[in-house]
């Protein structure tokens, strides 16, 4: 009797841009593909402030990852949070609501991305929740809409001032994104909503400890970019550090030490990023260097020192490359050639992994944008029409394209803002899962784990 040979098997960690474009690189490779993510869905991340201020639905920009992979026959998907990884046993193991699975690894590629940073504040988060999920973007969707909602029931002046303050802390892309939405939203979507309250006296206030808007891009953008932000109403306070945050504002210190408060319901937090913990698990087993903001020094072939069979690909990747997607993308592929190279014994023939600089955009408002290619430089319409057309090449999906389409010709032409529901239940979801505790034990996951087991047991009584 002869055995049936077991293939190569590579788990990918994350679902993410590297994970994805890594994932379909392999696609007709003689290997098996095991693809553990925390969440059921590919999230396109530079859009979620679209989310968030009603333009656009979460299933346009987060398609199921099950669906983008389906016709994919040599991958398989799992849902967890990856939490140990374990190098010498060469073995992964993601925690569900069912509980640990451990899944072995011949190759193991990782791209488990970044989360938000509060720069060792992360008391800040209760108040002003980051951006960096579908979860985060419906939480700030329901605060914002919210607001105004509040506002039109008070009869306390200066209640109302609070309600109508939208303060955004981070004046990179996401910030300016945010900032820009925010105020268009009030002067152009809502003024004929209400009727006690006049949505254009809305403040919004664009916060940064540096002394410039958009502080990657080069030339006279950042000047540029913060003087159509003022147009636009929009505060702009550079050089201001936020010091504390409550329920009801912020305070900020100027670089002269002074102090001042901005009373402010609304807050979201865009100031800085970090990358997965289990960078710092790859730099402690491997010895590999581990930088302040959890990325691990790899290799110039992105694999991690000692461990060539481990590749590290975009936020996590420690090669002082941009946090944005291109990098992610061009890594995933790099590591998925040199897995093809490797089982095709070519692996001497690979040339150091070279990152190719596309470029960097951002809207600032409707019709306008920022763009910077190469030497090339741009603000206004033609940089927002650079800007909506890598988009849509990079959303997945000709469905979701067309209806993305349709939800900017409705906010961008017309005034409407198609995504408007908001429930409590996003509101509060996040800090109240946060009072369960973490997962692990008594966390949410062994109270569902418990709900779960509860329900076996009453259907097995009856």
């Amino acid at each position: 009797m002869t055995s049936t040979p077991v293939r190569h098997r590579v788990v990918i960690i994350g679902s993410g841009f590297g994970a994805l474009f890594a994932a379909k690189r392999l696609a007709h490779t003689d290997v098996d593909l095991v693809v553990v993510a925390r969440t059921t869905h590919h999230l396109f991340q530079p859009l979620l402030y679209q989310v968030a201020t009603g333009i656009l639905s979460e299933g346009e920009i987060a398609p199921a990852t099950r669906e983008v992979l389906r016709r994919q026959r040599n991958v398989s998907v799992l849902l967890g949070e990856v939490t140990t990884i374990d190098l010498a046993a060469r073995t992964v193991t993601s925690q569900s609501a069912l509980g640990p699975t451990t899944t072995t690894y011949d190759t193991l590629l990782v791209a488990a991305g970044s989360t938000q940073s509060y720069f060792g504040n992360d008391h800040f988060a209760e108040h002003a929740p980051g951006l960096k999920s579908i979860d985060d973007a419906l939480e700030l969707r329901g605060r914002i809409f919210g607001a105004f909602e509040l506002a039109e029931l008070s009869d306390d002046h200066d209640q109302v001032d609070r309600l109508l303050t939208f303060a955004v802390i981070g004046a990179g892309p996401t910030g300016v994104e945010m900032a820009g939405q925010l105020a268009e939203l009030a002067r152009r979507a809502l003024p004929h909503d209400f009727r006690r309250i006049d949505p254009r006296t809305a403040r919004v206030v664009l916060i940064d400890a540096a002394d410039k808007v958009l502080g990657g891009f080069g030339g006279d953008i950042s000047t540029k970019a913060a003087a159509h932000l003022k147009t636009l109403g929009i505060e702009v306070l550079l050089g201001q550090k936020v010091v504390g945050v409550d329920a009801t504002g912020i305070e900020v210190e100027g670089h002269d030490g002074q102090h001042r408060r901005i009373p402010a319901v609304f807050k979201v937090w865009a100031a800085g990023v970090a990358a997965s913990p289990l960078g710092r698990q790859l730099g402690e087993q491997s010895g590999a260097e581990v930088d302040r903001a959890g990325r691990v020094h790899v290799l110039p072939d992105l694999t991690l020192p000692g461990h060539p069979e481990v590749f590290v690909v975009g936020d996590m990747a420690g090669l002082g490359l941009p946090g944005v997607a291109q990098v992610a993308i061009q890594g995933g592929r790099y590591a998925a050639d040199t897995i093809k190279d490797r089982l095709a014994g070519k692996d001497s023939a690979r040339d150091p992994f070279d990152y190719h600089d596309k470029g960097n955009m951002a809207t600032i408002s409707r019709f306008s944008a920022v763009a910077e290619i190469g030497r090339f430089r741009t603000v206004g319409f033609l940089a927002w029409l650079m800007w909506l057309a890598v988009h849509l090449v990079y959303i997945i999906g000709f469905k979701s394209r067309i209806t993305t389409l349709l939800h900017w010709a409705v906010s961008f032409l017309g005034r409407g803002r198609s995504e408007r529901t908001a429930t409590s239940q996003q509101v509060v979801a996040r800090t109240a899962l946060a009072q369960l505790g973490h997962p692990g034990p008594g966390g949410p996951d062994q109270v569902l784990r418990q709900n779960l087991s509860d329900a076996q047991d009453r259907r097995a009584a009856g």
